[in-house]
């Protein structure tokens, strides 16, 4: 099961958090914000297919996180839960604890925002810089 997600750089981009990432309909952001990656998504939680919602709440469902910029790719592995919820309006986040709320559409990551490649944050620090987003999930 797929999901693309299409979203956009912002300068205030800092991809610094230790724990998570996060990517937001929302077309502002502040410095706060340091897990997040991409700003302007079509896509929010609760936007998601109920197929993909259904596969990633199985136990052992594994998600795949594609994010690609300017030609920069970056892939991210985490797991999916039965507790995910995927009811937020406005935001999708990737976690690398097993911490569940409605923004949550994945746990147990292997890299949060501040593992990401620098040369990726740079591409994502564009403003309106086209940003793909590539949910996959496997149970």
């Amino acid at each position: 099961m797929v999901e693309e997600i299409e979203a956009f750089g912002s300068p205030l981009i800092r991809a610094t958090h230790k724990s998570t990432f996060e990517i937001t309909r929302e077309h502002h952001l502040t410095p706060r914000g340091d897990c997040i990656i991409a700003i302007g998504a079509n896509k929010a939680a609760k936007d998601l297919s109920d197929r993909f919602k259904e596969t990633a709440k199985r136990t052992g469902a594994e998600i795949t996180i594609i994010i690609e910029a300017s030609g920069v790719k970056e892939i991210v592995k985490a797991c999916g839960n039965p507790n995910l919820t995927f009811t937020h309006p406005t935001d999708i986040v990737v976690r690398k604890s097993n911490y569940i709320c409605g923004r949550t559409v994945a746990v147990r990551a292997d890299k949060a925002a501040c593992s990401l490649s620098r040369e990726l944050v740079e591409r994502l620090k564009r403003p309106w810089e086209p940003v793909r987003i590539t949910l996959l999930v496997m149970a």
